[in-house]
């Protein structure tokens, strides 16, 4: 396994391709089903292009199989912190330890980047990827963004991780 930043010979259909099948998996029984069904091929493509965010991806045995995104935060309450942005898998490498490992690979480049704490948002009813986050050292706060996703209301939440002190 690979994991790496893009560069500019990656296919990005295929990185956006991972999101497309996450949100699919991750979010049914979440986000509502046609709107998960109208998600088009290539959706994700131009977020990969935007110069204030870093992506990694994960490659195993040449497929793109997860990929990441993260910045200095974009939320003006949170000035000093990193930001997760995104961290998503094809289905099939879901719960096989391939996002403990991209996860630590990009906390470990915001550490290098400087921050001493980085935070990410998670829909409250995404339980598996809470106790991820949880199980990773993640701590939830009281901090929500009301958001509508399909048509349905729905929060996410604040995760934050600190680094130990050297």
């Amino acid at each position: 396994m690979e994991i790496r930043y893009i560069n500019a010979s990656d296919d990005k259909n295929a990185i956006s391709r991972i999101y497309e099948e996450s949100w699919k998996f991750a979010y049914g029984g979440i986000i509502p089903q046609d709107y998960l069904d109208s998600i088009p091929e290539g959706k994700w493509v131009k977020n990969l292009d935007i110069p204030e965010w870093n992506t990694m991806v994960c490659v195993e045995n040449g497929e793109y199989v997860g990929t990441s995104s993260f910045c200095k935060s974009r939320f003006e309450q949170y000035p000093d912190s990193g930001e997760v942005i995104s961290i998503y898998f094809l289905p099939d490498y879901i719960g096989k330890g391939y996002g403990r490992r991209l996860l630590t690979a990009v906390l470990g480049e915001l550490k290098k980047q400087g921050f001493a704490q980085v935070f990410l948002w998670v829909l409250e009813e995404n339980i598996r990827a809470r106790r991820f986050y949880e199980r990773f050292g993640f701590s939830c706060t009281d901090d929500y963004l009301d958001d509508n996703i399909g048509g349905k209301d729905l929060r996410e939440i604040r995760y934050v991780y600190r680094f130990a002190q050297e």
